[in-house]
């Protein structure tokens, strides 16, 4: 007798075999493109906040997205360090041929490259630097949280939002350097996780050649090295890494030392012109105690604040047991803005790059239900945006 072979139908709602390729190939290209599209969400949200703002206080968007050290960055990428426009000067209205020497060449380099493509504009290639460099930090941020102890693609996601809703996250999309600097830092530091030391030092060398924050990503850097050195690991590549590294900040340093005939050019151009050196602390600790006593504005209550909890999110990392270089690095950018004396109101924003003490809070989100973590970070963003909007709109002096 013939036998019936079992025949498996599929419902006619089920997909087919065929279609499985085209179903995986649409979520990978999701998954690929989700840190772009969640960073600039958010700072799109900032821009729409920012919009209202400048409307509320009749100012031009343009005009306050370039406003303060955006202007002399503009005037560098236009004209170089010789040639800066005459109308930029110093906190204390001077001007000499040494006062442009105090911002770094790196982002102004980048605008003035684009800025020399037919058909655009200077402005156009400062915003699109910025917009480019903050997607570019996404993905490291993304692979960083990836790659921590205890990561995941959820806690990258997390990262890049929790980045981009920083406080004073709005300096992303001005045309300052702060994201080019933390792209560049975010795969540096991507490379000392993964142990891949020669990316990791040329991007901490490209990172010091646009602020001098990398003082803090050559110290985390180059002890990691130094580590992998001393243990055996990984051959030449931690030395190669570990030379690499600092080669970008000490060429700069170099360069103004030599163009002012002082071994310590560029600090004494920075207090000449700003007042701003390293007294230990001494002065952020008067600010505090003088706001936190009789409070005069928003944003210098909400700054002391901000550094109190990046205080805390040190001591987080710490106890939560996050990769001893991100800890050093994060703790050097506070260090650093802790120890200036200088303004005051440039503190809330000199804390962004030290991006890695979010990565608690992220991996602390990715363990909430997805909803409970949606919302927090909905509320941080819309913080984000209207604090943003209010330092550069309503509050009259530099940030």
């Amino acid at each position: 007798m013939p036998t019936l072979e079992a025949v498996h139908v599929e419902p006619e709602d089920a997909p087919s075999a065929r279609d499985r390729p085209a179903r995986v190939s649409r979520h990978r290209v999701f998954l690929a493109i989700t840190p772009a599209v969640l960073y600039l969400a958010v700072r799109e949200l900032g821009l729409f906040v920012l919009a209202l703002m400048a409307d509320r206080w009749d100012k031009d968007v343009t005009r306050v997205l370039t406003s303060w050290d955006g202007q002399w960055f503009l005037g560098i990428a236009e004209g170089g360090y010789a040639h800066v426009p005459p109308w930029l000067v110093d906190a204390f209205s001077r001007r000499t041929a040494e006062t442009p020497l105090a911002f770094f060449p790196g982002y102004p380099a980048l605008v003035r490259w684009l800025d020399g493509l037919p058909g655009v504009d200077r402005h156009s290639a400062a915003f699109t630097v910025s917009m480019v460099s903050g997607v570019f930090c996404a993905y490291g941020l993304h692979r960083l949280g990836q790659r921590v102890f205890g990561g995941s693609s959820r806690a990258g996601l997390y990262l890049v939002v929790l980045f981009a809703a920083s406080p004073m996250a709005i300096v992303l999309s001005m045309t300052y350097s702060e994201a080019t600097f933390c792209a560049l830092a975010a795969w540096s530091l991507v490379g000392v996780v993964e142990r891949r030391w020669v990316p990791a030092g040329v991007c901490c060398a490209a990172a010091g050649l646009v602020r001098p924050t990398a003082a803090a990503l050559i110290l985390a850097v180059c002890a990691a090295a130094l580590v992998a050195i001393v243990t055996r690991r990984d051959g030449v590549r931690p030395w190669i890494g570990g030379a690499i590294a600092p080669l970008g900040l000490l060429g700069y340093l170099g360069y103004v030392a030599v163009r002012t005939g002082q071994w310590d050019g560029w600090f004494a151009v920075q207090q000449r012109g700003w007042d701003s050196r390293f007294d230990g602390g001494a002065a952020t600790w008067r600010f505090a105690l003088v706001v936190l006593g009789d409070p005069r504005s928003v944003l210098e209550l909400a700054t002391v604040w901000f550094l109190v909890v990046a205080i805390a999110l040190v001591v987080l990392s710490m106890r939560r047991g996050l990769e001893w270089p991100l800890i050093v690095y994060g703790a050097g950018v506070l260090a650093m803005d802790l120890g200036s004396n200088g303004l005051m109101n440039s503190k809330a924003r000199l804390l962004l790059p030290a991006f890695t003490l979010l990565i608690p809070a992220a991996l602390a989100l990715a363990r909430r239900r997805t909803t409970t973590a949606v919302a927090v970070l909905v509320g941080i963003a819309v913080f984000s945006a209207w604090f943003g909007a209010y330092a550069i709109t309503a509050w009259q002096y530099a940030i």
